[in-house]
């Protein structure tokens, strides 16, 4: 990932309606789950619901896969790890054992 693609995705989860369907899509990972399933979990109208997946999938967040007339959203699992890879790489000046609490966190999922 380079800084281009991160700020596009920093910008989509910068809005909290955004923020809280990923987290949500994230948590049913991976099966996903339907467009209107999204928005009656979120309590948002279908039309907003559509612009914030739209701009979380322009932010390669997550995917569409069209079910007949439905579109079911997944989260990018990948695009998540290179995210975190982003964030990280360059972590505590080469010292790994710094990023144990971090390790430790995440492995508990």
């Amino acid at each position: 990932m380079d800084t281009d693609s991160a700020l596009l995705v920093f910008g989509a989860l910068a809005q909290s309606t955004r923020l809280d369907v990923f987290r949500l899509l994230i948590r049913h990972a991976p099966d996903g789950l339907p467009a209107g399933e999204v928005a009656r979990l979120s309590s948002v109208p279908q039309n907003t619901m559509s612009t914030h997946l739209a701009i979380l999938t322009r932010a390669g967040l997550i995917k569409a896969q069209r079910e007949g007339r439905s579109i079911r959203y997944h989260a990018d699992l990948d695009r998540v790890q290179a995210l975190a890879v982003y964030l990280l790489k360059d972590c505590c000046g080469g010292d790994a054992a710094l990023c144990d609490p971090i390790i430790a966190e995440l492995s508990c999922c």
